[in-house]
């Protein structure tokens, strides 16, 4: 799959999802949707140059998914890849630094769907050290694989959107608006809890799930105004 076809593919989920924004908001209120893009060229800008770091490394790895059925290797690649997300994602509420930069991701005002590409530049520098590179080389995944874990990762942008979706007692199963929303919640009793990317078993495992109880207000006091604060935001925080 070509990087303009994921592209694409990404644009149709993307306009899709704010058509069902429109008709089933669970808020109204106004997000910085130039902001959002904005930030996402400047991450994609990155992204796509560190694609190398989570290339197969054939004979090198210490589980070779090729040699199994693509259904299981996708599955165990993706359980990693999500466990990865999810300590890394905890460590960006704990670590001073990181936060600084994790934080133009809750600073939007409404989560929706362009929420999801709403991360600072230097968020892939970091995963690119880190997390991308530990998992590719742990299980070596083929490059159908990769692809295939591309398109389930479009599913965060189902996650990220204004909608009324609770899955309810099932919540634990799989992430959903209604969770992650409680994740980017306003309210301090909503703080540190529901750090999942795609499987919330995650949380439960270390403590840290909690049920949806309604859809919260999102963001934080400061937020970004200008192309400046975006490309220097860690700095402009650092300095409120």
């Amino acid at each position: 799959m070509s990087t303009l076809t994921y592209l694409a593919l990404t644009l149709a989920v993307i306009l899709t999802l704010m058509l069902c924004e429109r008709r089933w908001a669970c808020s109204d209120t106004r997000s910085a949707m130039r902001i959002n893009a904005v930030a996402y060229l400047l991450f994609t800008a990155v992204q796509l140059q560190l694609l190398p770091l989570i290339q197969p490394t054939p004979g090198h790895a210490l589980i070779q998914l090729g040699a199994w059925p693509l259904w299981l290797g996708l599955l165990t690649f993706t359980l990693l890849m999500d466990f990865g997300e999810f300590g890394f994602h905890w460590a960006q509420h704990r670590i001073p630094w990181l936060w600084r930069m994790h934080a133009l991701h809750h600073s939007d005002p409404n989560m929706n769907v362009t929420t999801t590409v709403r991360h600072f530049w230097g968020d892939p520098l970091v995963k690119g050290l880190t997390v991308w590179p530990l998992c590719a080389y742990l299980t070596s995944p083929t490059p159908v694989i990769l692809a295939s874990y591309a398109l389930v990762g479009l599913y965060n942008y189902f996650v990220h959107a204004n909608l009324r979706v609770d899955f309810g007692r099932w919540s634990w199963l799989l992430n959903s608006p209604a969770y992650h929303r409680r994740h980017h919640s306003a309210l301090p009793e909503h703080f540190n809890s529901n750090y999942a990317g795609l499987f919330p078993f995650y949380d439960l495992l270390f403590g840290t799930y909690r049920r949806p109880d309604g859809f919260a207000p999102t963001g934080l006091a400061k937020i970004p105004r200008t192309f400046a604060d975006v490309l220097l935001w860690p700095v402009r925080t650092s300095q409120s």
